[in-house]
């Protein structure tokens, strides 16, 4: 079996701790997914994340097939092996990047047609060629190719969307287990198993959402998670979307929320239920000089920091702020030194792992 999820406790509110068994490893749930994009983190290396705790991290199936390609890839072993990652991978379908890639992109029932925006290069995905894609990468768990709607988006459009990554999600799942039952059986993983989750489509209406959960769930994936979201809407939006859809979602799989949030999102989807989140808030606005600590959201790049000798946050004991002041840091960004991104985004990371390991003890069984 690729992929056994146990759920060890629950509450009334409907947080639950749980355990994601995948073929090298347990992965402790709920848990926050660091964002990868091209086979790093930006900014961290490898073996800082496995200080971190980070167990499980997600790759860009768009941004490694352009570069350096899928089959590079496979030849090197995998993604695990290419970028020295042991712990456990999760790969997106790529319908995310294209759908944000709009005006360079063209959507038929068979797939969608876009450029690179590296070179400006033609190139088509379909579902079936996303599966092809990811597992080549050879992702512990891999997503369906759908399509992303966007916010605002009006009923007709909403349908015709749902419509396609319904199909999408039926080909992505009928070409997943005929291709990966043919390379387990050539052994191109190394033995290693892989699993496939659906996801959820409709935008913002309830009853559309709910055909999608429905009919995904009949398909019956090894998991399933809540795409279309954190792309506009106002976060009441947000919050009853995740609430009508985990209700319809099979308890005894994996949930994934994708794309989602600040810290106190996050916090608070796992206590709805939410098993998996990932987001790239953490390391994109460590770049920015903005750090996420227990007293708010700071800044770092303001003036009143420039002689400021305590520690970004006093409340954490992350590798940066055991040692390095919030007037150190400053000086970095002032100065535009490259190690100012990595002991910001080092923080980040920290910070939100953090979150996601107290929310877990929240949620312990009682001995």
């Amino acid at each position: 079996m690729a992929l056994e999820f146990n759920v060890l406790a629950a509450t009334e509110a409907g947080g639950r701790r749980g355990e994601l068994c995948l073929p090298d490893r347990a992965v402790q749930t709920p848990v926050f997914m660091p964002v990868g994009t091209a086979g790093t983190v930006k900014a961290v290396a490898q073996d800082v994340l496995e200080t971190l705790g980070a167990e499980l991290i997600l790759g860009n199936t768009y941004h490694l097939y352009l570069r350096p390609g899928h089959e590079a890839i496979r030849r090197m072993g995998g993604l695990h092996r290419f970028m020295s990652w042991p712990r456990a991978l999760l790969t997106d379908s790529g319908g995310f990047q294209v759908f944000s890639l709009s005006a360079m992109r063209k959507v038929s029932d068979e797939g969608v047609r876009f450029r690179s925006h590296l070179d400006g290069s033609s190139h088509f995905f379909t579902p079936e060629h996303s599966m092809d894609v990811q597992i080549a990468l050879g992702a512990d768990i891999c997503m369906a190719f759908d399509e992303c709607t966007e916010y605002p988006a009006g009923r007709d459009r909403a349908e015709e969307s749902l419509r396609l990554t319904m199909d999408w999600a039926r080909r992505s799942l009928d070409h997943f287990r005929a291709r990966c039952e043919e390379v387990i059986w050539r052994n191109e993983l190394g033995g290693r198993t892989q699993s496939l989750f659906g996801i959820v489509q409709g935008g913002t209406y309830r009853d559309l959402r709910r055909e999608s959960a429905e009919r995904l769930v009949e398909m019956d994936f090894d998991g399933y998670a809540i795409g279309g979201l954190s792309v506009g809407e106002p976060r009441e939006l947000t919050e009853e979307t995740i609430a009508e859809v985990l209700p319809l979602l099979p308890a005894a799989k994996p949930r994934y929320l994708m794309g989602v949030g600040y810290p106190d999102e996050i916090e608070q989807y796992a206590l709805m239920g939410v098993d998996m989140m990932d987001c790239v808030l953490p390391t994109r606005a460590a770049r920015h000089g903005l750090l996420f600590t227990s007293e708010g959201r700071l800044n770092i790049k303001g003036k009143r920091y420039a002689e400021d000798q305590g520690p970004p946050d006093p409340a954490c004991n992350c590798m940066v702020c055991r040692r390095y002041s919030r007037a150190y840091l400053r000086h970095l960004m002032q100065a535009g030194e490259p190690l100012s991104g990595t002991l910001n985004t080092i923080h980040n990371l920290a910070y939100y792992l953090g979150v996601m390991e107290r929310v877990r003890k929240s949620l312990q069984p009682e001995e």
